[in-house]
């Protein structure tokens, strides 16, 4: 075991840098260029000896947003009325949500997405089902 301590001090210098959390963005703009550096290197191989150093950098930084950078909580309806706003989409545009008298009742509040529809305009936008699923209300954002 001693030599495993041995050849970890006499590396941890190089991967203390990548393994401890960011200072500030341009530390945490780093890491995410050596993790892109790495996952070139990696590829699909989750066997490579360094995907687990991979996986850890990746946690570093996933910590580091969520301390940072926190994604609030937003309503589907809320969602829907940007990506409405972003790609000029009328209410009697969105098949994917039904009538235009549903598209306006869900942006009013009064009806929420139900799965098919979610189903639906994933699919058209490209995001994940989870985009478009209404916030936790137990869950507190900083704010």
């Amino acid at each position: 075991m001693q030599t495993l301590v041995e050849q970890a001090t006499k590396h941890w210098g190089y991967l203390a840098p990548l393994l401890s959390m960011p200072s500030d963005d341009a530390a945490y703009d780093a890491r995410v260029d050596a993790l892109d550096e790495l996952l070139e290197l990696i590829g699909d191989d989750e066997s490579h000896p360094l995907a687990s150093l991979a996986s850890r950098l990746g946690d570093v930084l996933e910590a580091y947003d969520e301390e940072h950078r926190p994604i609030p909580d937003v309503a589907g309806s809320d969602v829907l009325r940007y990506l409405m706003q972003e790609h000029q989409i009328s209410q009697s545009g969105l098949p994917e949500v039904g009538a235009q008298s549903v598209v306006s009742a869900i942006l009013a509040g009064r009806r929420q997405l139900n799965w098919r529809q979610i189903c639906g305009l994933s699919e058209r936008f490209g995001l994940s089902t989870d985009t478009f699923k209404e916030p936790n209300p137990t869950r507190r954002v900083a704010g």
